[in-house]
């Protein structure tokens, strides 16, 4: 999937992906969703993924209503680090390197 956002090329193709996350349900449920997180060569981050009419991929629908949509969704550092955390806690060291006690 590639995508131009702001004049930038963000591609999953030459991206790195990070990790990965999904809802869990068959795709046929209006709540599904999938993403991955990605860090660019440069080391800008974006989201890609896709949903049904009932997720933050849902696109107003003809005729009314809503219906799933895929794409690309350029994040800050901050978001990434956020999305790390909700969805591939396991993975944030990796990721990000050491994070400080509490």
């Amino acid at each position: 999937m590639k995508q131009i956002i702001e004049g930038k090329v963000y591609n999953t193709e030459t991206a790195e992906e990070l990790a990965g996350a999904n809802a869990g349900l068959s795709t046929s449920d209006f709540g599904h969703w999938r993403e991955a997180l990605y860090r660019t060569k440069k080391g800008a981050y974006f989201i890609a993924g896709g949903g049904g009419p009932r997720t933050r991929w849902a696109v107003a629908a003809r005729g009314g209503g809503t219906g799933g949509s895929a794409g690309i969704k350029a994040v800050s550092t901050d978001e990434a680090r956020e999305w790390v955390e909700k969805y591939a806690n396991d993975e944030y060291e990796t990721i990000f390197g050491a994070a400080p006690e509490a």
